[in-house]
């Protein structure tokens, strides 16, 4: 299929919205009631730091809401009101924060169903008005909504759409698309949709393996079970990694990123020589800015003297779990929580460890003076990590 071609046909549709319904100005009113936050304002104006008593908050620099979440959720806004009596739909949620979801449900957005793994369409009838979330939607969902007649709504970020677009340029020219991600995220299903042939590599320890493959061969059987779920229909590692393109799923560690597509630069040069690269690797800057942005910050705030790490956002926020990495990686204590609701009286906390699944940790604040360095992932509201500070200096002064 002609998946560029398509795009372009939708995007030409009456029945496709990516820009909003003109109530920007309305809407942000009411996002900035819901998820603004004055205190988060005060400590950014001093230099990201509050002190009250003996705890001394240090916010990351760069943290919370990014542009392309802010985009999906006042469009999503937007879409009730400029459509207040028609059935609305969501293909996923509209970014990873429960609480914003849940408002979402509050408007009488419906989210779709999924059974067995897969999305059920079937209560999704001509002239209803869906949305499709900041991580995107497979060509796959696309072309099943615009052939049921619905109204699409496109929240898709920038920086996912500016990875299709690298995808395709690989599909082009034949390359097949390595794609750093998660295989069974929203994001990297609806980026396979846009390739040809393409790998899914969770991390430099798969891109590894491939490379070693790519020049000393190996297992076949080996490589396609590995790798299984995780590659397009009829793969062959002996035949597809001749002329390889590099993608990734944007909330993913910056610097693996980078350091997977070295290896595989430096894999096709040693195999076919430097005046053969150009012929068999390709690659494009597709790592977003605010994920950049964020993981920066923290590794700064990590080399500051901490004396635990809260991590604030959505459990399954892939860019909120890299965060968390950064934390471990300097061996600071660190609590990813999706809310101030996981911190419970008696100075306990509900938080997933790197992972693993939800325990309870007892007496996690300390005694004494402490700092505690606080960020949240790009679904993360300001007004959620407000309420996570407010209960730390309220739970510290008890202690």
């Amino acid at each position: 299929m002609d998946t560029k071609a398509f795009k372009r046909s939708l995007q030409q549709s009456d029945n496709y919205h990516r820009k909003g319904f003109g109530h920007e100005a309305e809407v942000m009113e009411v996002l900035n009631t819901e998820y603004q936050s004055n205190l988060i304002q005060e400590i950014r104006n001093n230099h990201y730091r509050l002190e009250r008593g003996n705890v001394t908050i240090r916010l990351a620099e760069a943290f919370g809401f990014c542009w392309g979440v802010e985009r999906a959720v006042a469009m999503a806004y937007e879409t009730r009101q400029h459509f207040p009596d028609e059935r609305i739909w969501i293909t996923n949620e509209i970014i990873h924060n429960p609480s914003v979801n849940q408002r979402l449900r509050e408007m009488e957005v419906g989210f779709i169903e999924v059974n067995q793994g897969e999305k059920d369409f079937t209560k999704i009838n001509q002239g209803d008005v869906v949305i499709l979330p900041a991580f995107g939607a497979s060509v796959a969902e696309m072309q099943l909504l615009n052939n049921k007649g619905c109204t699409i709504v496109d929240t898709t970020c920038p920086w996912v759409a500016k990875v299709w677009n690298s995808v395709e340029k690989h599909k082009k020219r034949e390359y097949t698309s390595i794609i750093h991600g998660k295989f069974n995220h929203e994001e990297t299903i609806a980026t396979s949709s846009f390739a040809g042939t393409y790998l899914v590599i969770l991390n430099l320890a798969q891109a590894e393996y491939v490379s070693n493959y790519i020049l000393n061969g190996g297992d076949k059987n080996e490589f396609l079970f590995l790798f299984k779920n995780a590659y397009s229909e009829g793969f062959d590692p002996d035949q597809d990694l001749v002329q390889v393109g590099i993608a990734n799923q944007t909330t993913m560690l910056k610097s693996e990123t980078e350091q997977i597509g070295k290896l595989f630069e430096h894999t096709m040069l040693k195999k076919y020589g430097p005046a053969n690269l150009n012929d068999h690797f390709m690659s494009f800057n597709t790592i977003c800015d605010a994920t950049q942005e964020r993981q920066d910050a923290m590794f700064d705030l990590v080399k500051e003297d901490i004396s635990l790490m809260v991590v604030i956002g959505g459990y399954n926020s892939s860019n909120t779990t890299h965060l968390q990495e950064i934390a471990i990686d300097y061996k600071i204590p660190s609590y990813h929580i999706d809310s101030a609701a996981r911190i419970l009286s008696g100075n306990c906390i509900e938080h997933k460890p790197l992972g693993q699944e939800l325990e309870i940790t007892e007496n996690w604040l300390p005694e004494g003076k402490i700092t505690v360095g606080v960020t949240s992932g790009a679904s993360t509201p300001d007004k959620v990590v407000e309420e996570v500070i407010e209960k730390i200096f309220r739970d510290k002064s008890s202690i």
